[in-house]
């Protein structure tokens, strides 16, 4: 009797797989655009408009003065264009959730999903580049839909369910970055031959179709997880420059109320998040720059490169981190950062497909790992009504890190190359390992 409550226990709440699957379906359409990403870039510089011209321009220039291949141009436009999602994102996800804490998480998911189908909307009729680049600030805007499922998770599980509940998160991820850019490269092949008028039209339109049926899932399935009477108050005016001041978000000032001992843990899972994603998101935003310069890799084979790495990431994460016992998340993730150490070394100095590979298997196993045992392990901190807060706030550092590693990756990646930009972020991911490893939590 007693193993049969267990049992039950541990079962996740329905409402996460509600979750799962809205963020499934998020996420197949978020990256059906990656591998069309170069075949936009190449048609807005060539029909030109003075936005574009002035950032081929401005890279050219660093390019000549530094003496460096032209080759590597390209890394470091994307670059820039790379990051501009990742920074609306920052501005966004801390708002989105205290929202969310004041009025709910339903009314607050359902506004994101009209905000994320306007910007494919855009880009259905972006035939020039300023158009595009208005419909990604507007997804960039709109995108608090995974903070807030983040947030959902932490409504509806406890210590037994956390880290399996924020692996489901993981697997959502894996799952949409293996199917959405296959369906793009698929797209992207259709469109060599009809580069007539706007060739995006259609992957843009499924997008879009994909983010209203997502909007009518979650109104219809989706119920509500925070209580009205667990709600916050009210959202204080006080605490709006918070939500894009760094040094409150380092200190989860959003958060009012935790014990100063608890506030104190927050802050370094705040740093170990934003500097192994800084890191990381930098180095993984190079990697197809790697293997395209070095190895010649054409979009069939970054296509296969980048499913052999969700099929593994979903296998690890639904595999190993679903199945972690509560309280052995910190030893997970130190395991995690141990692996992802050694692994962009190898993949930075690979001179052969087969330490590539390898290389990827470590990767894929480490970044499997991490973010979803500091998320279990940070969403254990507060009190219902500052759920969304704790994770909005984790959720617009990660964002932060996300904005400004590819920028500094990049330049490391044109300045210096490939190796020594690997193994340079290789050591910088010691330092979050060794801050959790030192930290109490």
């Amino acid at each position: 009797m007693t193993a049969q409550k267990e049992k039950v226990k541990s079962q996740l709440n329905p409402g996460a797989w509600v979750m799962f699957t809205s963020l499934v379906i998020d996420l197949i359409g978020f990256t059906i655009i990656l591998p069309l990403m170069p075949k936009l870039l190449d048609h807005y510089s060539l029909t030109g408009g003075a936005s574009i011209s002035f950032l081929e321009s401005t890279v050219k220039t660093l390019q000549e003065t530094l003496n460096i291949p032209e080759k590597f141009n390209s890394v470091m436009t994307g670059g820039v264009l790379g990051s501009l999602f990742s920074f609306l994102q920052f501005l966004a996800s801390p708002l989105a959730g205290c929202l969310s804490d004041c009025y709910g998480r339903k009314p607050a998911l359902l506004v994101s999903m009209i905000g994320i189908a306007a910007s494919y909307a855009l880009w259905v009729v972006s035939d020039n580049f300023i158009l595009f680049v208005l419909a990604r600030a507007v997804g960039g805007i709109s995108k608090a839909n995974v903070s807030l499922a983040t947030a959902v998770m932490a409504d509806i599980t406890d210590s037994t369910t956390r880290a399996k509940a924020m692996a489901l998160v993981g697997v959502a991820f894996a799952i949409g970055f293996i199917i959405g850019p296959v369906t793009g490269a698929a797209f992207s092949a259709w469109g060599i031959d009809s580069n007539k008028g706007n060739w995006w039209f259609w992957p843009a339109m499924f997008s879009l179709a994909l983010t209203i049926i997502n909007f009518g899932f979650l109104a219809v399935f989706f119920k509500e997880s925070l209580p009205k009477e667990k709600r916050a108050k009210s959202l204080q005016l006080s605490q709006t420059l918070n939500l894009v001041n760094p040094v409150s978000l380092f200190k989860f000032q959003l958060a009012d109320g935790i014990s100063k001992k608890d506030l104190e843990k927050l802050k370094v899972l705040g740093r170990v998040y934003f500097l192994f994603l800084f890191l990381f998101s930098g180095l993984e935003y190079t990697l197809t720059f790697l293997t395209h310069l070095r190895f010649n890799y054409n979009a069939s084979q970054q296509g296969k490169m980048l499913l052999f790495i969700g099929l593994l990431m979903a296998f690890f994460q639904g595999g190993l981190v679903r199945r972690v016992k509560p309280g052995k998340e910190k030893m997970l993730a130190l395991i995690g950062l141990g692996v992802i150490i050694p692994s962009f070394v190898v993949v930075g100095l690979s001179s052969s497909t087969t330490a590539l590979y390898f290389g990827l298997a470590l990767y894929s196993l480490g970044s499997a790992i991490v973010i979803p045992c500091l998320t279990a392990m940070t969403a254990a901190y507060g009190r219902a009504d500052q759920k969304g807060a704790v994770i909005g706030t984790l959720r617009s550092l990660g964002a932060l890190a996300r904005a400004f590693g590819p920028l500094v990756s990049s330049f490391v990646f044109f300045v210096f190359g490939a190796g020594p930009c690997y193994c340079i972020g290789a050591i910088g991911l010691i330092i979050p390992f060794v801050l959790l490893r030192q930290s109490p939590l």
